[in-house]
C-alpha cells in the first residue's frame, strides 16, 4: 500500500463541523482484507446485496467500522472515508449505509460473529509467527498467565430519542451496553446493547457476552490455556461465576477474579480468617 501523507485532513460535513480523517486508518481496512474478513463479511451479508451494480454490503460493515475506529459518531461521519477515494476506494453514500445496517437481522449478526472469529484466528496465527505470541496481561508487575478477560459495562449518553434508549440508573438516557475486552492485546472480543435502564449485575447478559467472547477465541487458544475472567461487583452473581466454573467441565480452563465492596462484616471476616486455601472458588 502506499499511503501519500500521514498528516490528517480536515473534510466538512454537511452540518458545517470539521471531521478529522487519517490515511493511517486504510491500514485497518487492509488488515480486515489480509485477515479474510472483508471477504467473509461479504459472503455473510451477500442476501442483503440488492443488485450486482451497488455496494457490497460487507465492504459497507468494514467502512462502518473504520470509520468508528478513526473516530467517527454518526453514518454522516463515512464523509471522511468516501472524500478519499485514492485511499478507501468507492465508499457507500449515507442511505445505503442506513439499509444495510437497518436490514441486520440476528441471523446476519451472528454470521458477522463468525466471521469475524475466522479472521481473528489468522491475525493470532500470524502474529504467533511474527512475534512470538499474544501480549501478556500483568497485575501488580507480574505477568498474568494465559489469557485475561475483562468483562465491564459503560453508559452511552444520547441526546435526543433513539430506539431503546431510555433512562439509566445515573439519572442520564441512553444506553448501557456490556462489553468484553482481552486485556493483553485490548482486543473487543463481543458486547452487548442494551437499554439505558438495565441492571448491572444481571446474570443472563453477563453470560451472553461471555459466552459470545469465548466463541472469538481460536480452538488452540480456547482449549488448553487458563483463561482468567475479571469483573468489577457487577459479575459477582452466583449464576455467573457458577457458569464460569462450569466451563471447565467443557474444556475451557476458566477461573475468575471479581470486585466486591469490602464492608465492615466482610473486614471482620476476614480478619477472623486463620486458614486460607489458595484458588479455592475461583
Amino acid at each position: 500500500m502506499q499511503v501519500t501523507g500521514s498528516r490528517p485532513k480536515i473534510v466538512a460535513t454537511g452540518d458545517g463541523r470539521g471531521v478529522v480523517g487519517h490515511a493511517g486508518a486504510r491500514l485497518l481496512a487492509d488488515v480486515a482484507d489480509v485477515t479474510g474478513l472483508a471477504a467473509a463479511f461479504s459472503a455473510a451479508l451477500g442476501s442483503l446485496r440488492v443488485r450486482q451494480s451497488g455496494h457490497d454490503p460487507g465492504r459497507v460493515a468494514v467502512d462502518v467500522a473504520v470509520m468508528l475506529a478513526d473516530g467517527g459518531e454518526a453514518i454522516a461521519d463515512l464523509a471522511v472515508l468516501r472524500d478519499q477515494p485514492a485511499l478507501f476506494g468507492a465508499v457507500a453514500s449515507d442511505p445505503t449505509a442506513w439499509r444495510v445496517l437497518s436490514d441486520m437481522d440476528a441471523d446476519a449478526l451472528a454470521r458477522l460473529r463468525i466471521a469475524r472469529a475466522k479472521a481473528r484466528e489468522l491475525a493470532w496465527a500470524q502474529a504467533g509467527e511474527t512475534r512470538g505470541g499474544l501480549p501478556t496481561s500483568t497485575a501488580a508487575g507480574q505477568p498474568i498467565p494465559g489469557l485475561v478477560l475483562d468483562l465491564d459495562a459503560s453508559i452511552v449518553i444520547c441526546h435526543s430519542e433513539k430506539e431503546s434508549a431510555t433512562r439509566t440508573w445515573k439519572k442520564t438516557f441512553g444506553y448501557h451496553p456490556l462489553f468484553c475486552f482481552l486485556d493483553g492485546s485490548r482486543e473487543a472480543l463481543s458486547g452487548l446493547l442494551r437499554e439505558g435502564r438495565a441492571g448491572s449485575n444481571t446474570t443472563a447478559d453477563h453470560i451472553t457476552v461471555l459466552d459470545r467472547a469465548l466463541e472469538q477465541i481460536p480452538d488452540a487458544h480456547r482449549y488448553g490455556t487458563e483463561i482468567l475472567v475479571r469483573s468489577d461487583s457487577a459479575g459477582c452473581t452466583h449464576g455467573f461465576l457458577a457458569h464460569i466454573r462450569g466451563l471447565r467441565e467443557l474444556g475451557i480452563n476458566t477461573r475468575f477474579s471479581v470486585g466486591v465492596a469490602i464492608t465492615e462484616p466482610i473486614r471482620e471476616a476476614i480478619r477472623q480468617a486463620t486458614e486460607w486455601i489458595p484458588g479455592a472458588g475461583c
